[in-house]
């Protein structure tokens, strides 16, 4: 992907991803709230780290800018919750079947690798894909993402992921 798409460009654009940035050790539930009965609806949360080779943020804002930003890196996928093969019990609960109302909650330590403390080069991002399946025929599927970026915090390795021999895929 390297050369071919920047890091916005593969999200795709800001109208298509919620962008936030945390620490590894937060843990988050996300509502949704589909407005209408969810009866045998299945949920699918998949994540993957990529590394970008940099990153820059808007000074009056503070948000993040990926227009120069390319992939350079990544970790395997791994499913987090999926409903309909019972991984991830007791992260997902549905509040109001009738009104269509979940609770996804997002575990703590999604990315366990090293991080530079200045959060501006060899960024590690959590990309989390929040998939949704219908009981209709034929089934309706769904998504949302999420770019969680990772910052340093007390207790992580502070060096770059590009530098661990475990897991990191680069692309060259």
């Amino acid at each position: 992907m390297a050369g071919v798409l920047n890091f916005s460009q593969y999200l795709g654009g800001p109208d298509q991803v919620n962008c936030e940035q945390v620490f590894p050790s937060d843990q988050r539930t996300l509502q949704y709230n589909f407005g209408h009965n969810i009866t045998n609806w299945n949920f699918k949360v998949e994540q993957q780290v990529l590394v970008v080779d940099t990153v820059t943020f808007d000074r009056i804002t503070g948000l993040p800018n990926f227009a120069a930003s390319n992939i350079i890196g990544y970790f395997t996928a791994t499913t987090i919750i999926d409903t309909s093969n019972d991984i991830g019990p007791g992260l997902i609960a549905v509040e109001n079947t009738d009104a269509g109302i979940v609770n996804i909650t997002l575990p703590t330590n999604m990315y366990t690798g090293p991080i530079l403390a200045d959060a501006r080069v060899n960024v590690p991002i959590n990309i989390v894909s929040v998939e949704w399946t219908d009981a209709g025929t034929p089934a309706q599927i769904a998504s949302h993402r999420w770019a969680f970026i990772q910052c340093w915090e007390p207790g992580i390795s502070p060096t770059t992921p590009v530098s661990t021999t475990t897991g990191y895929i680069s692309i060259v």
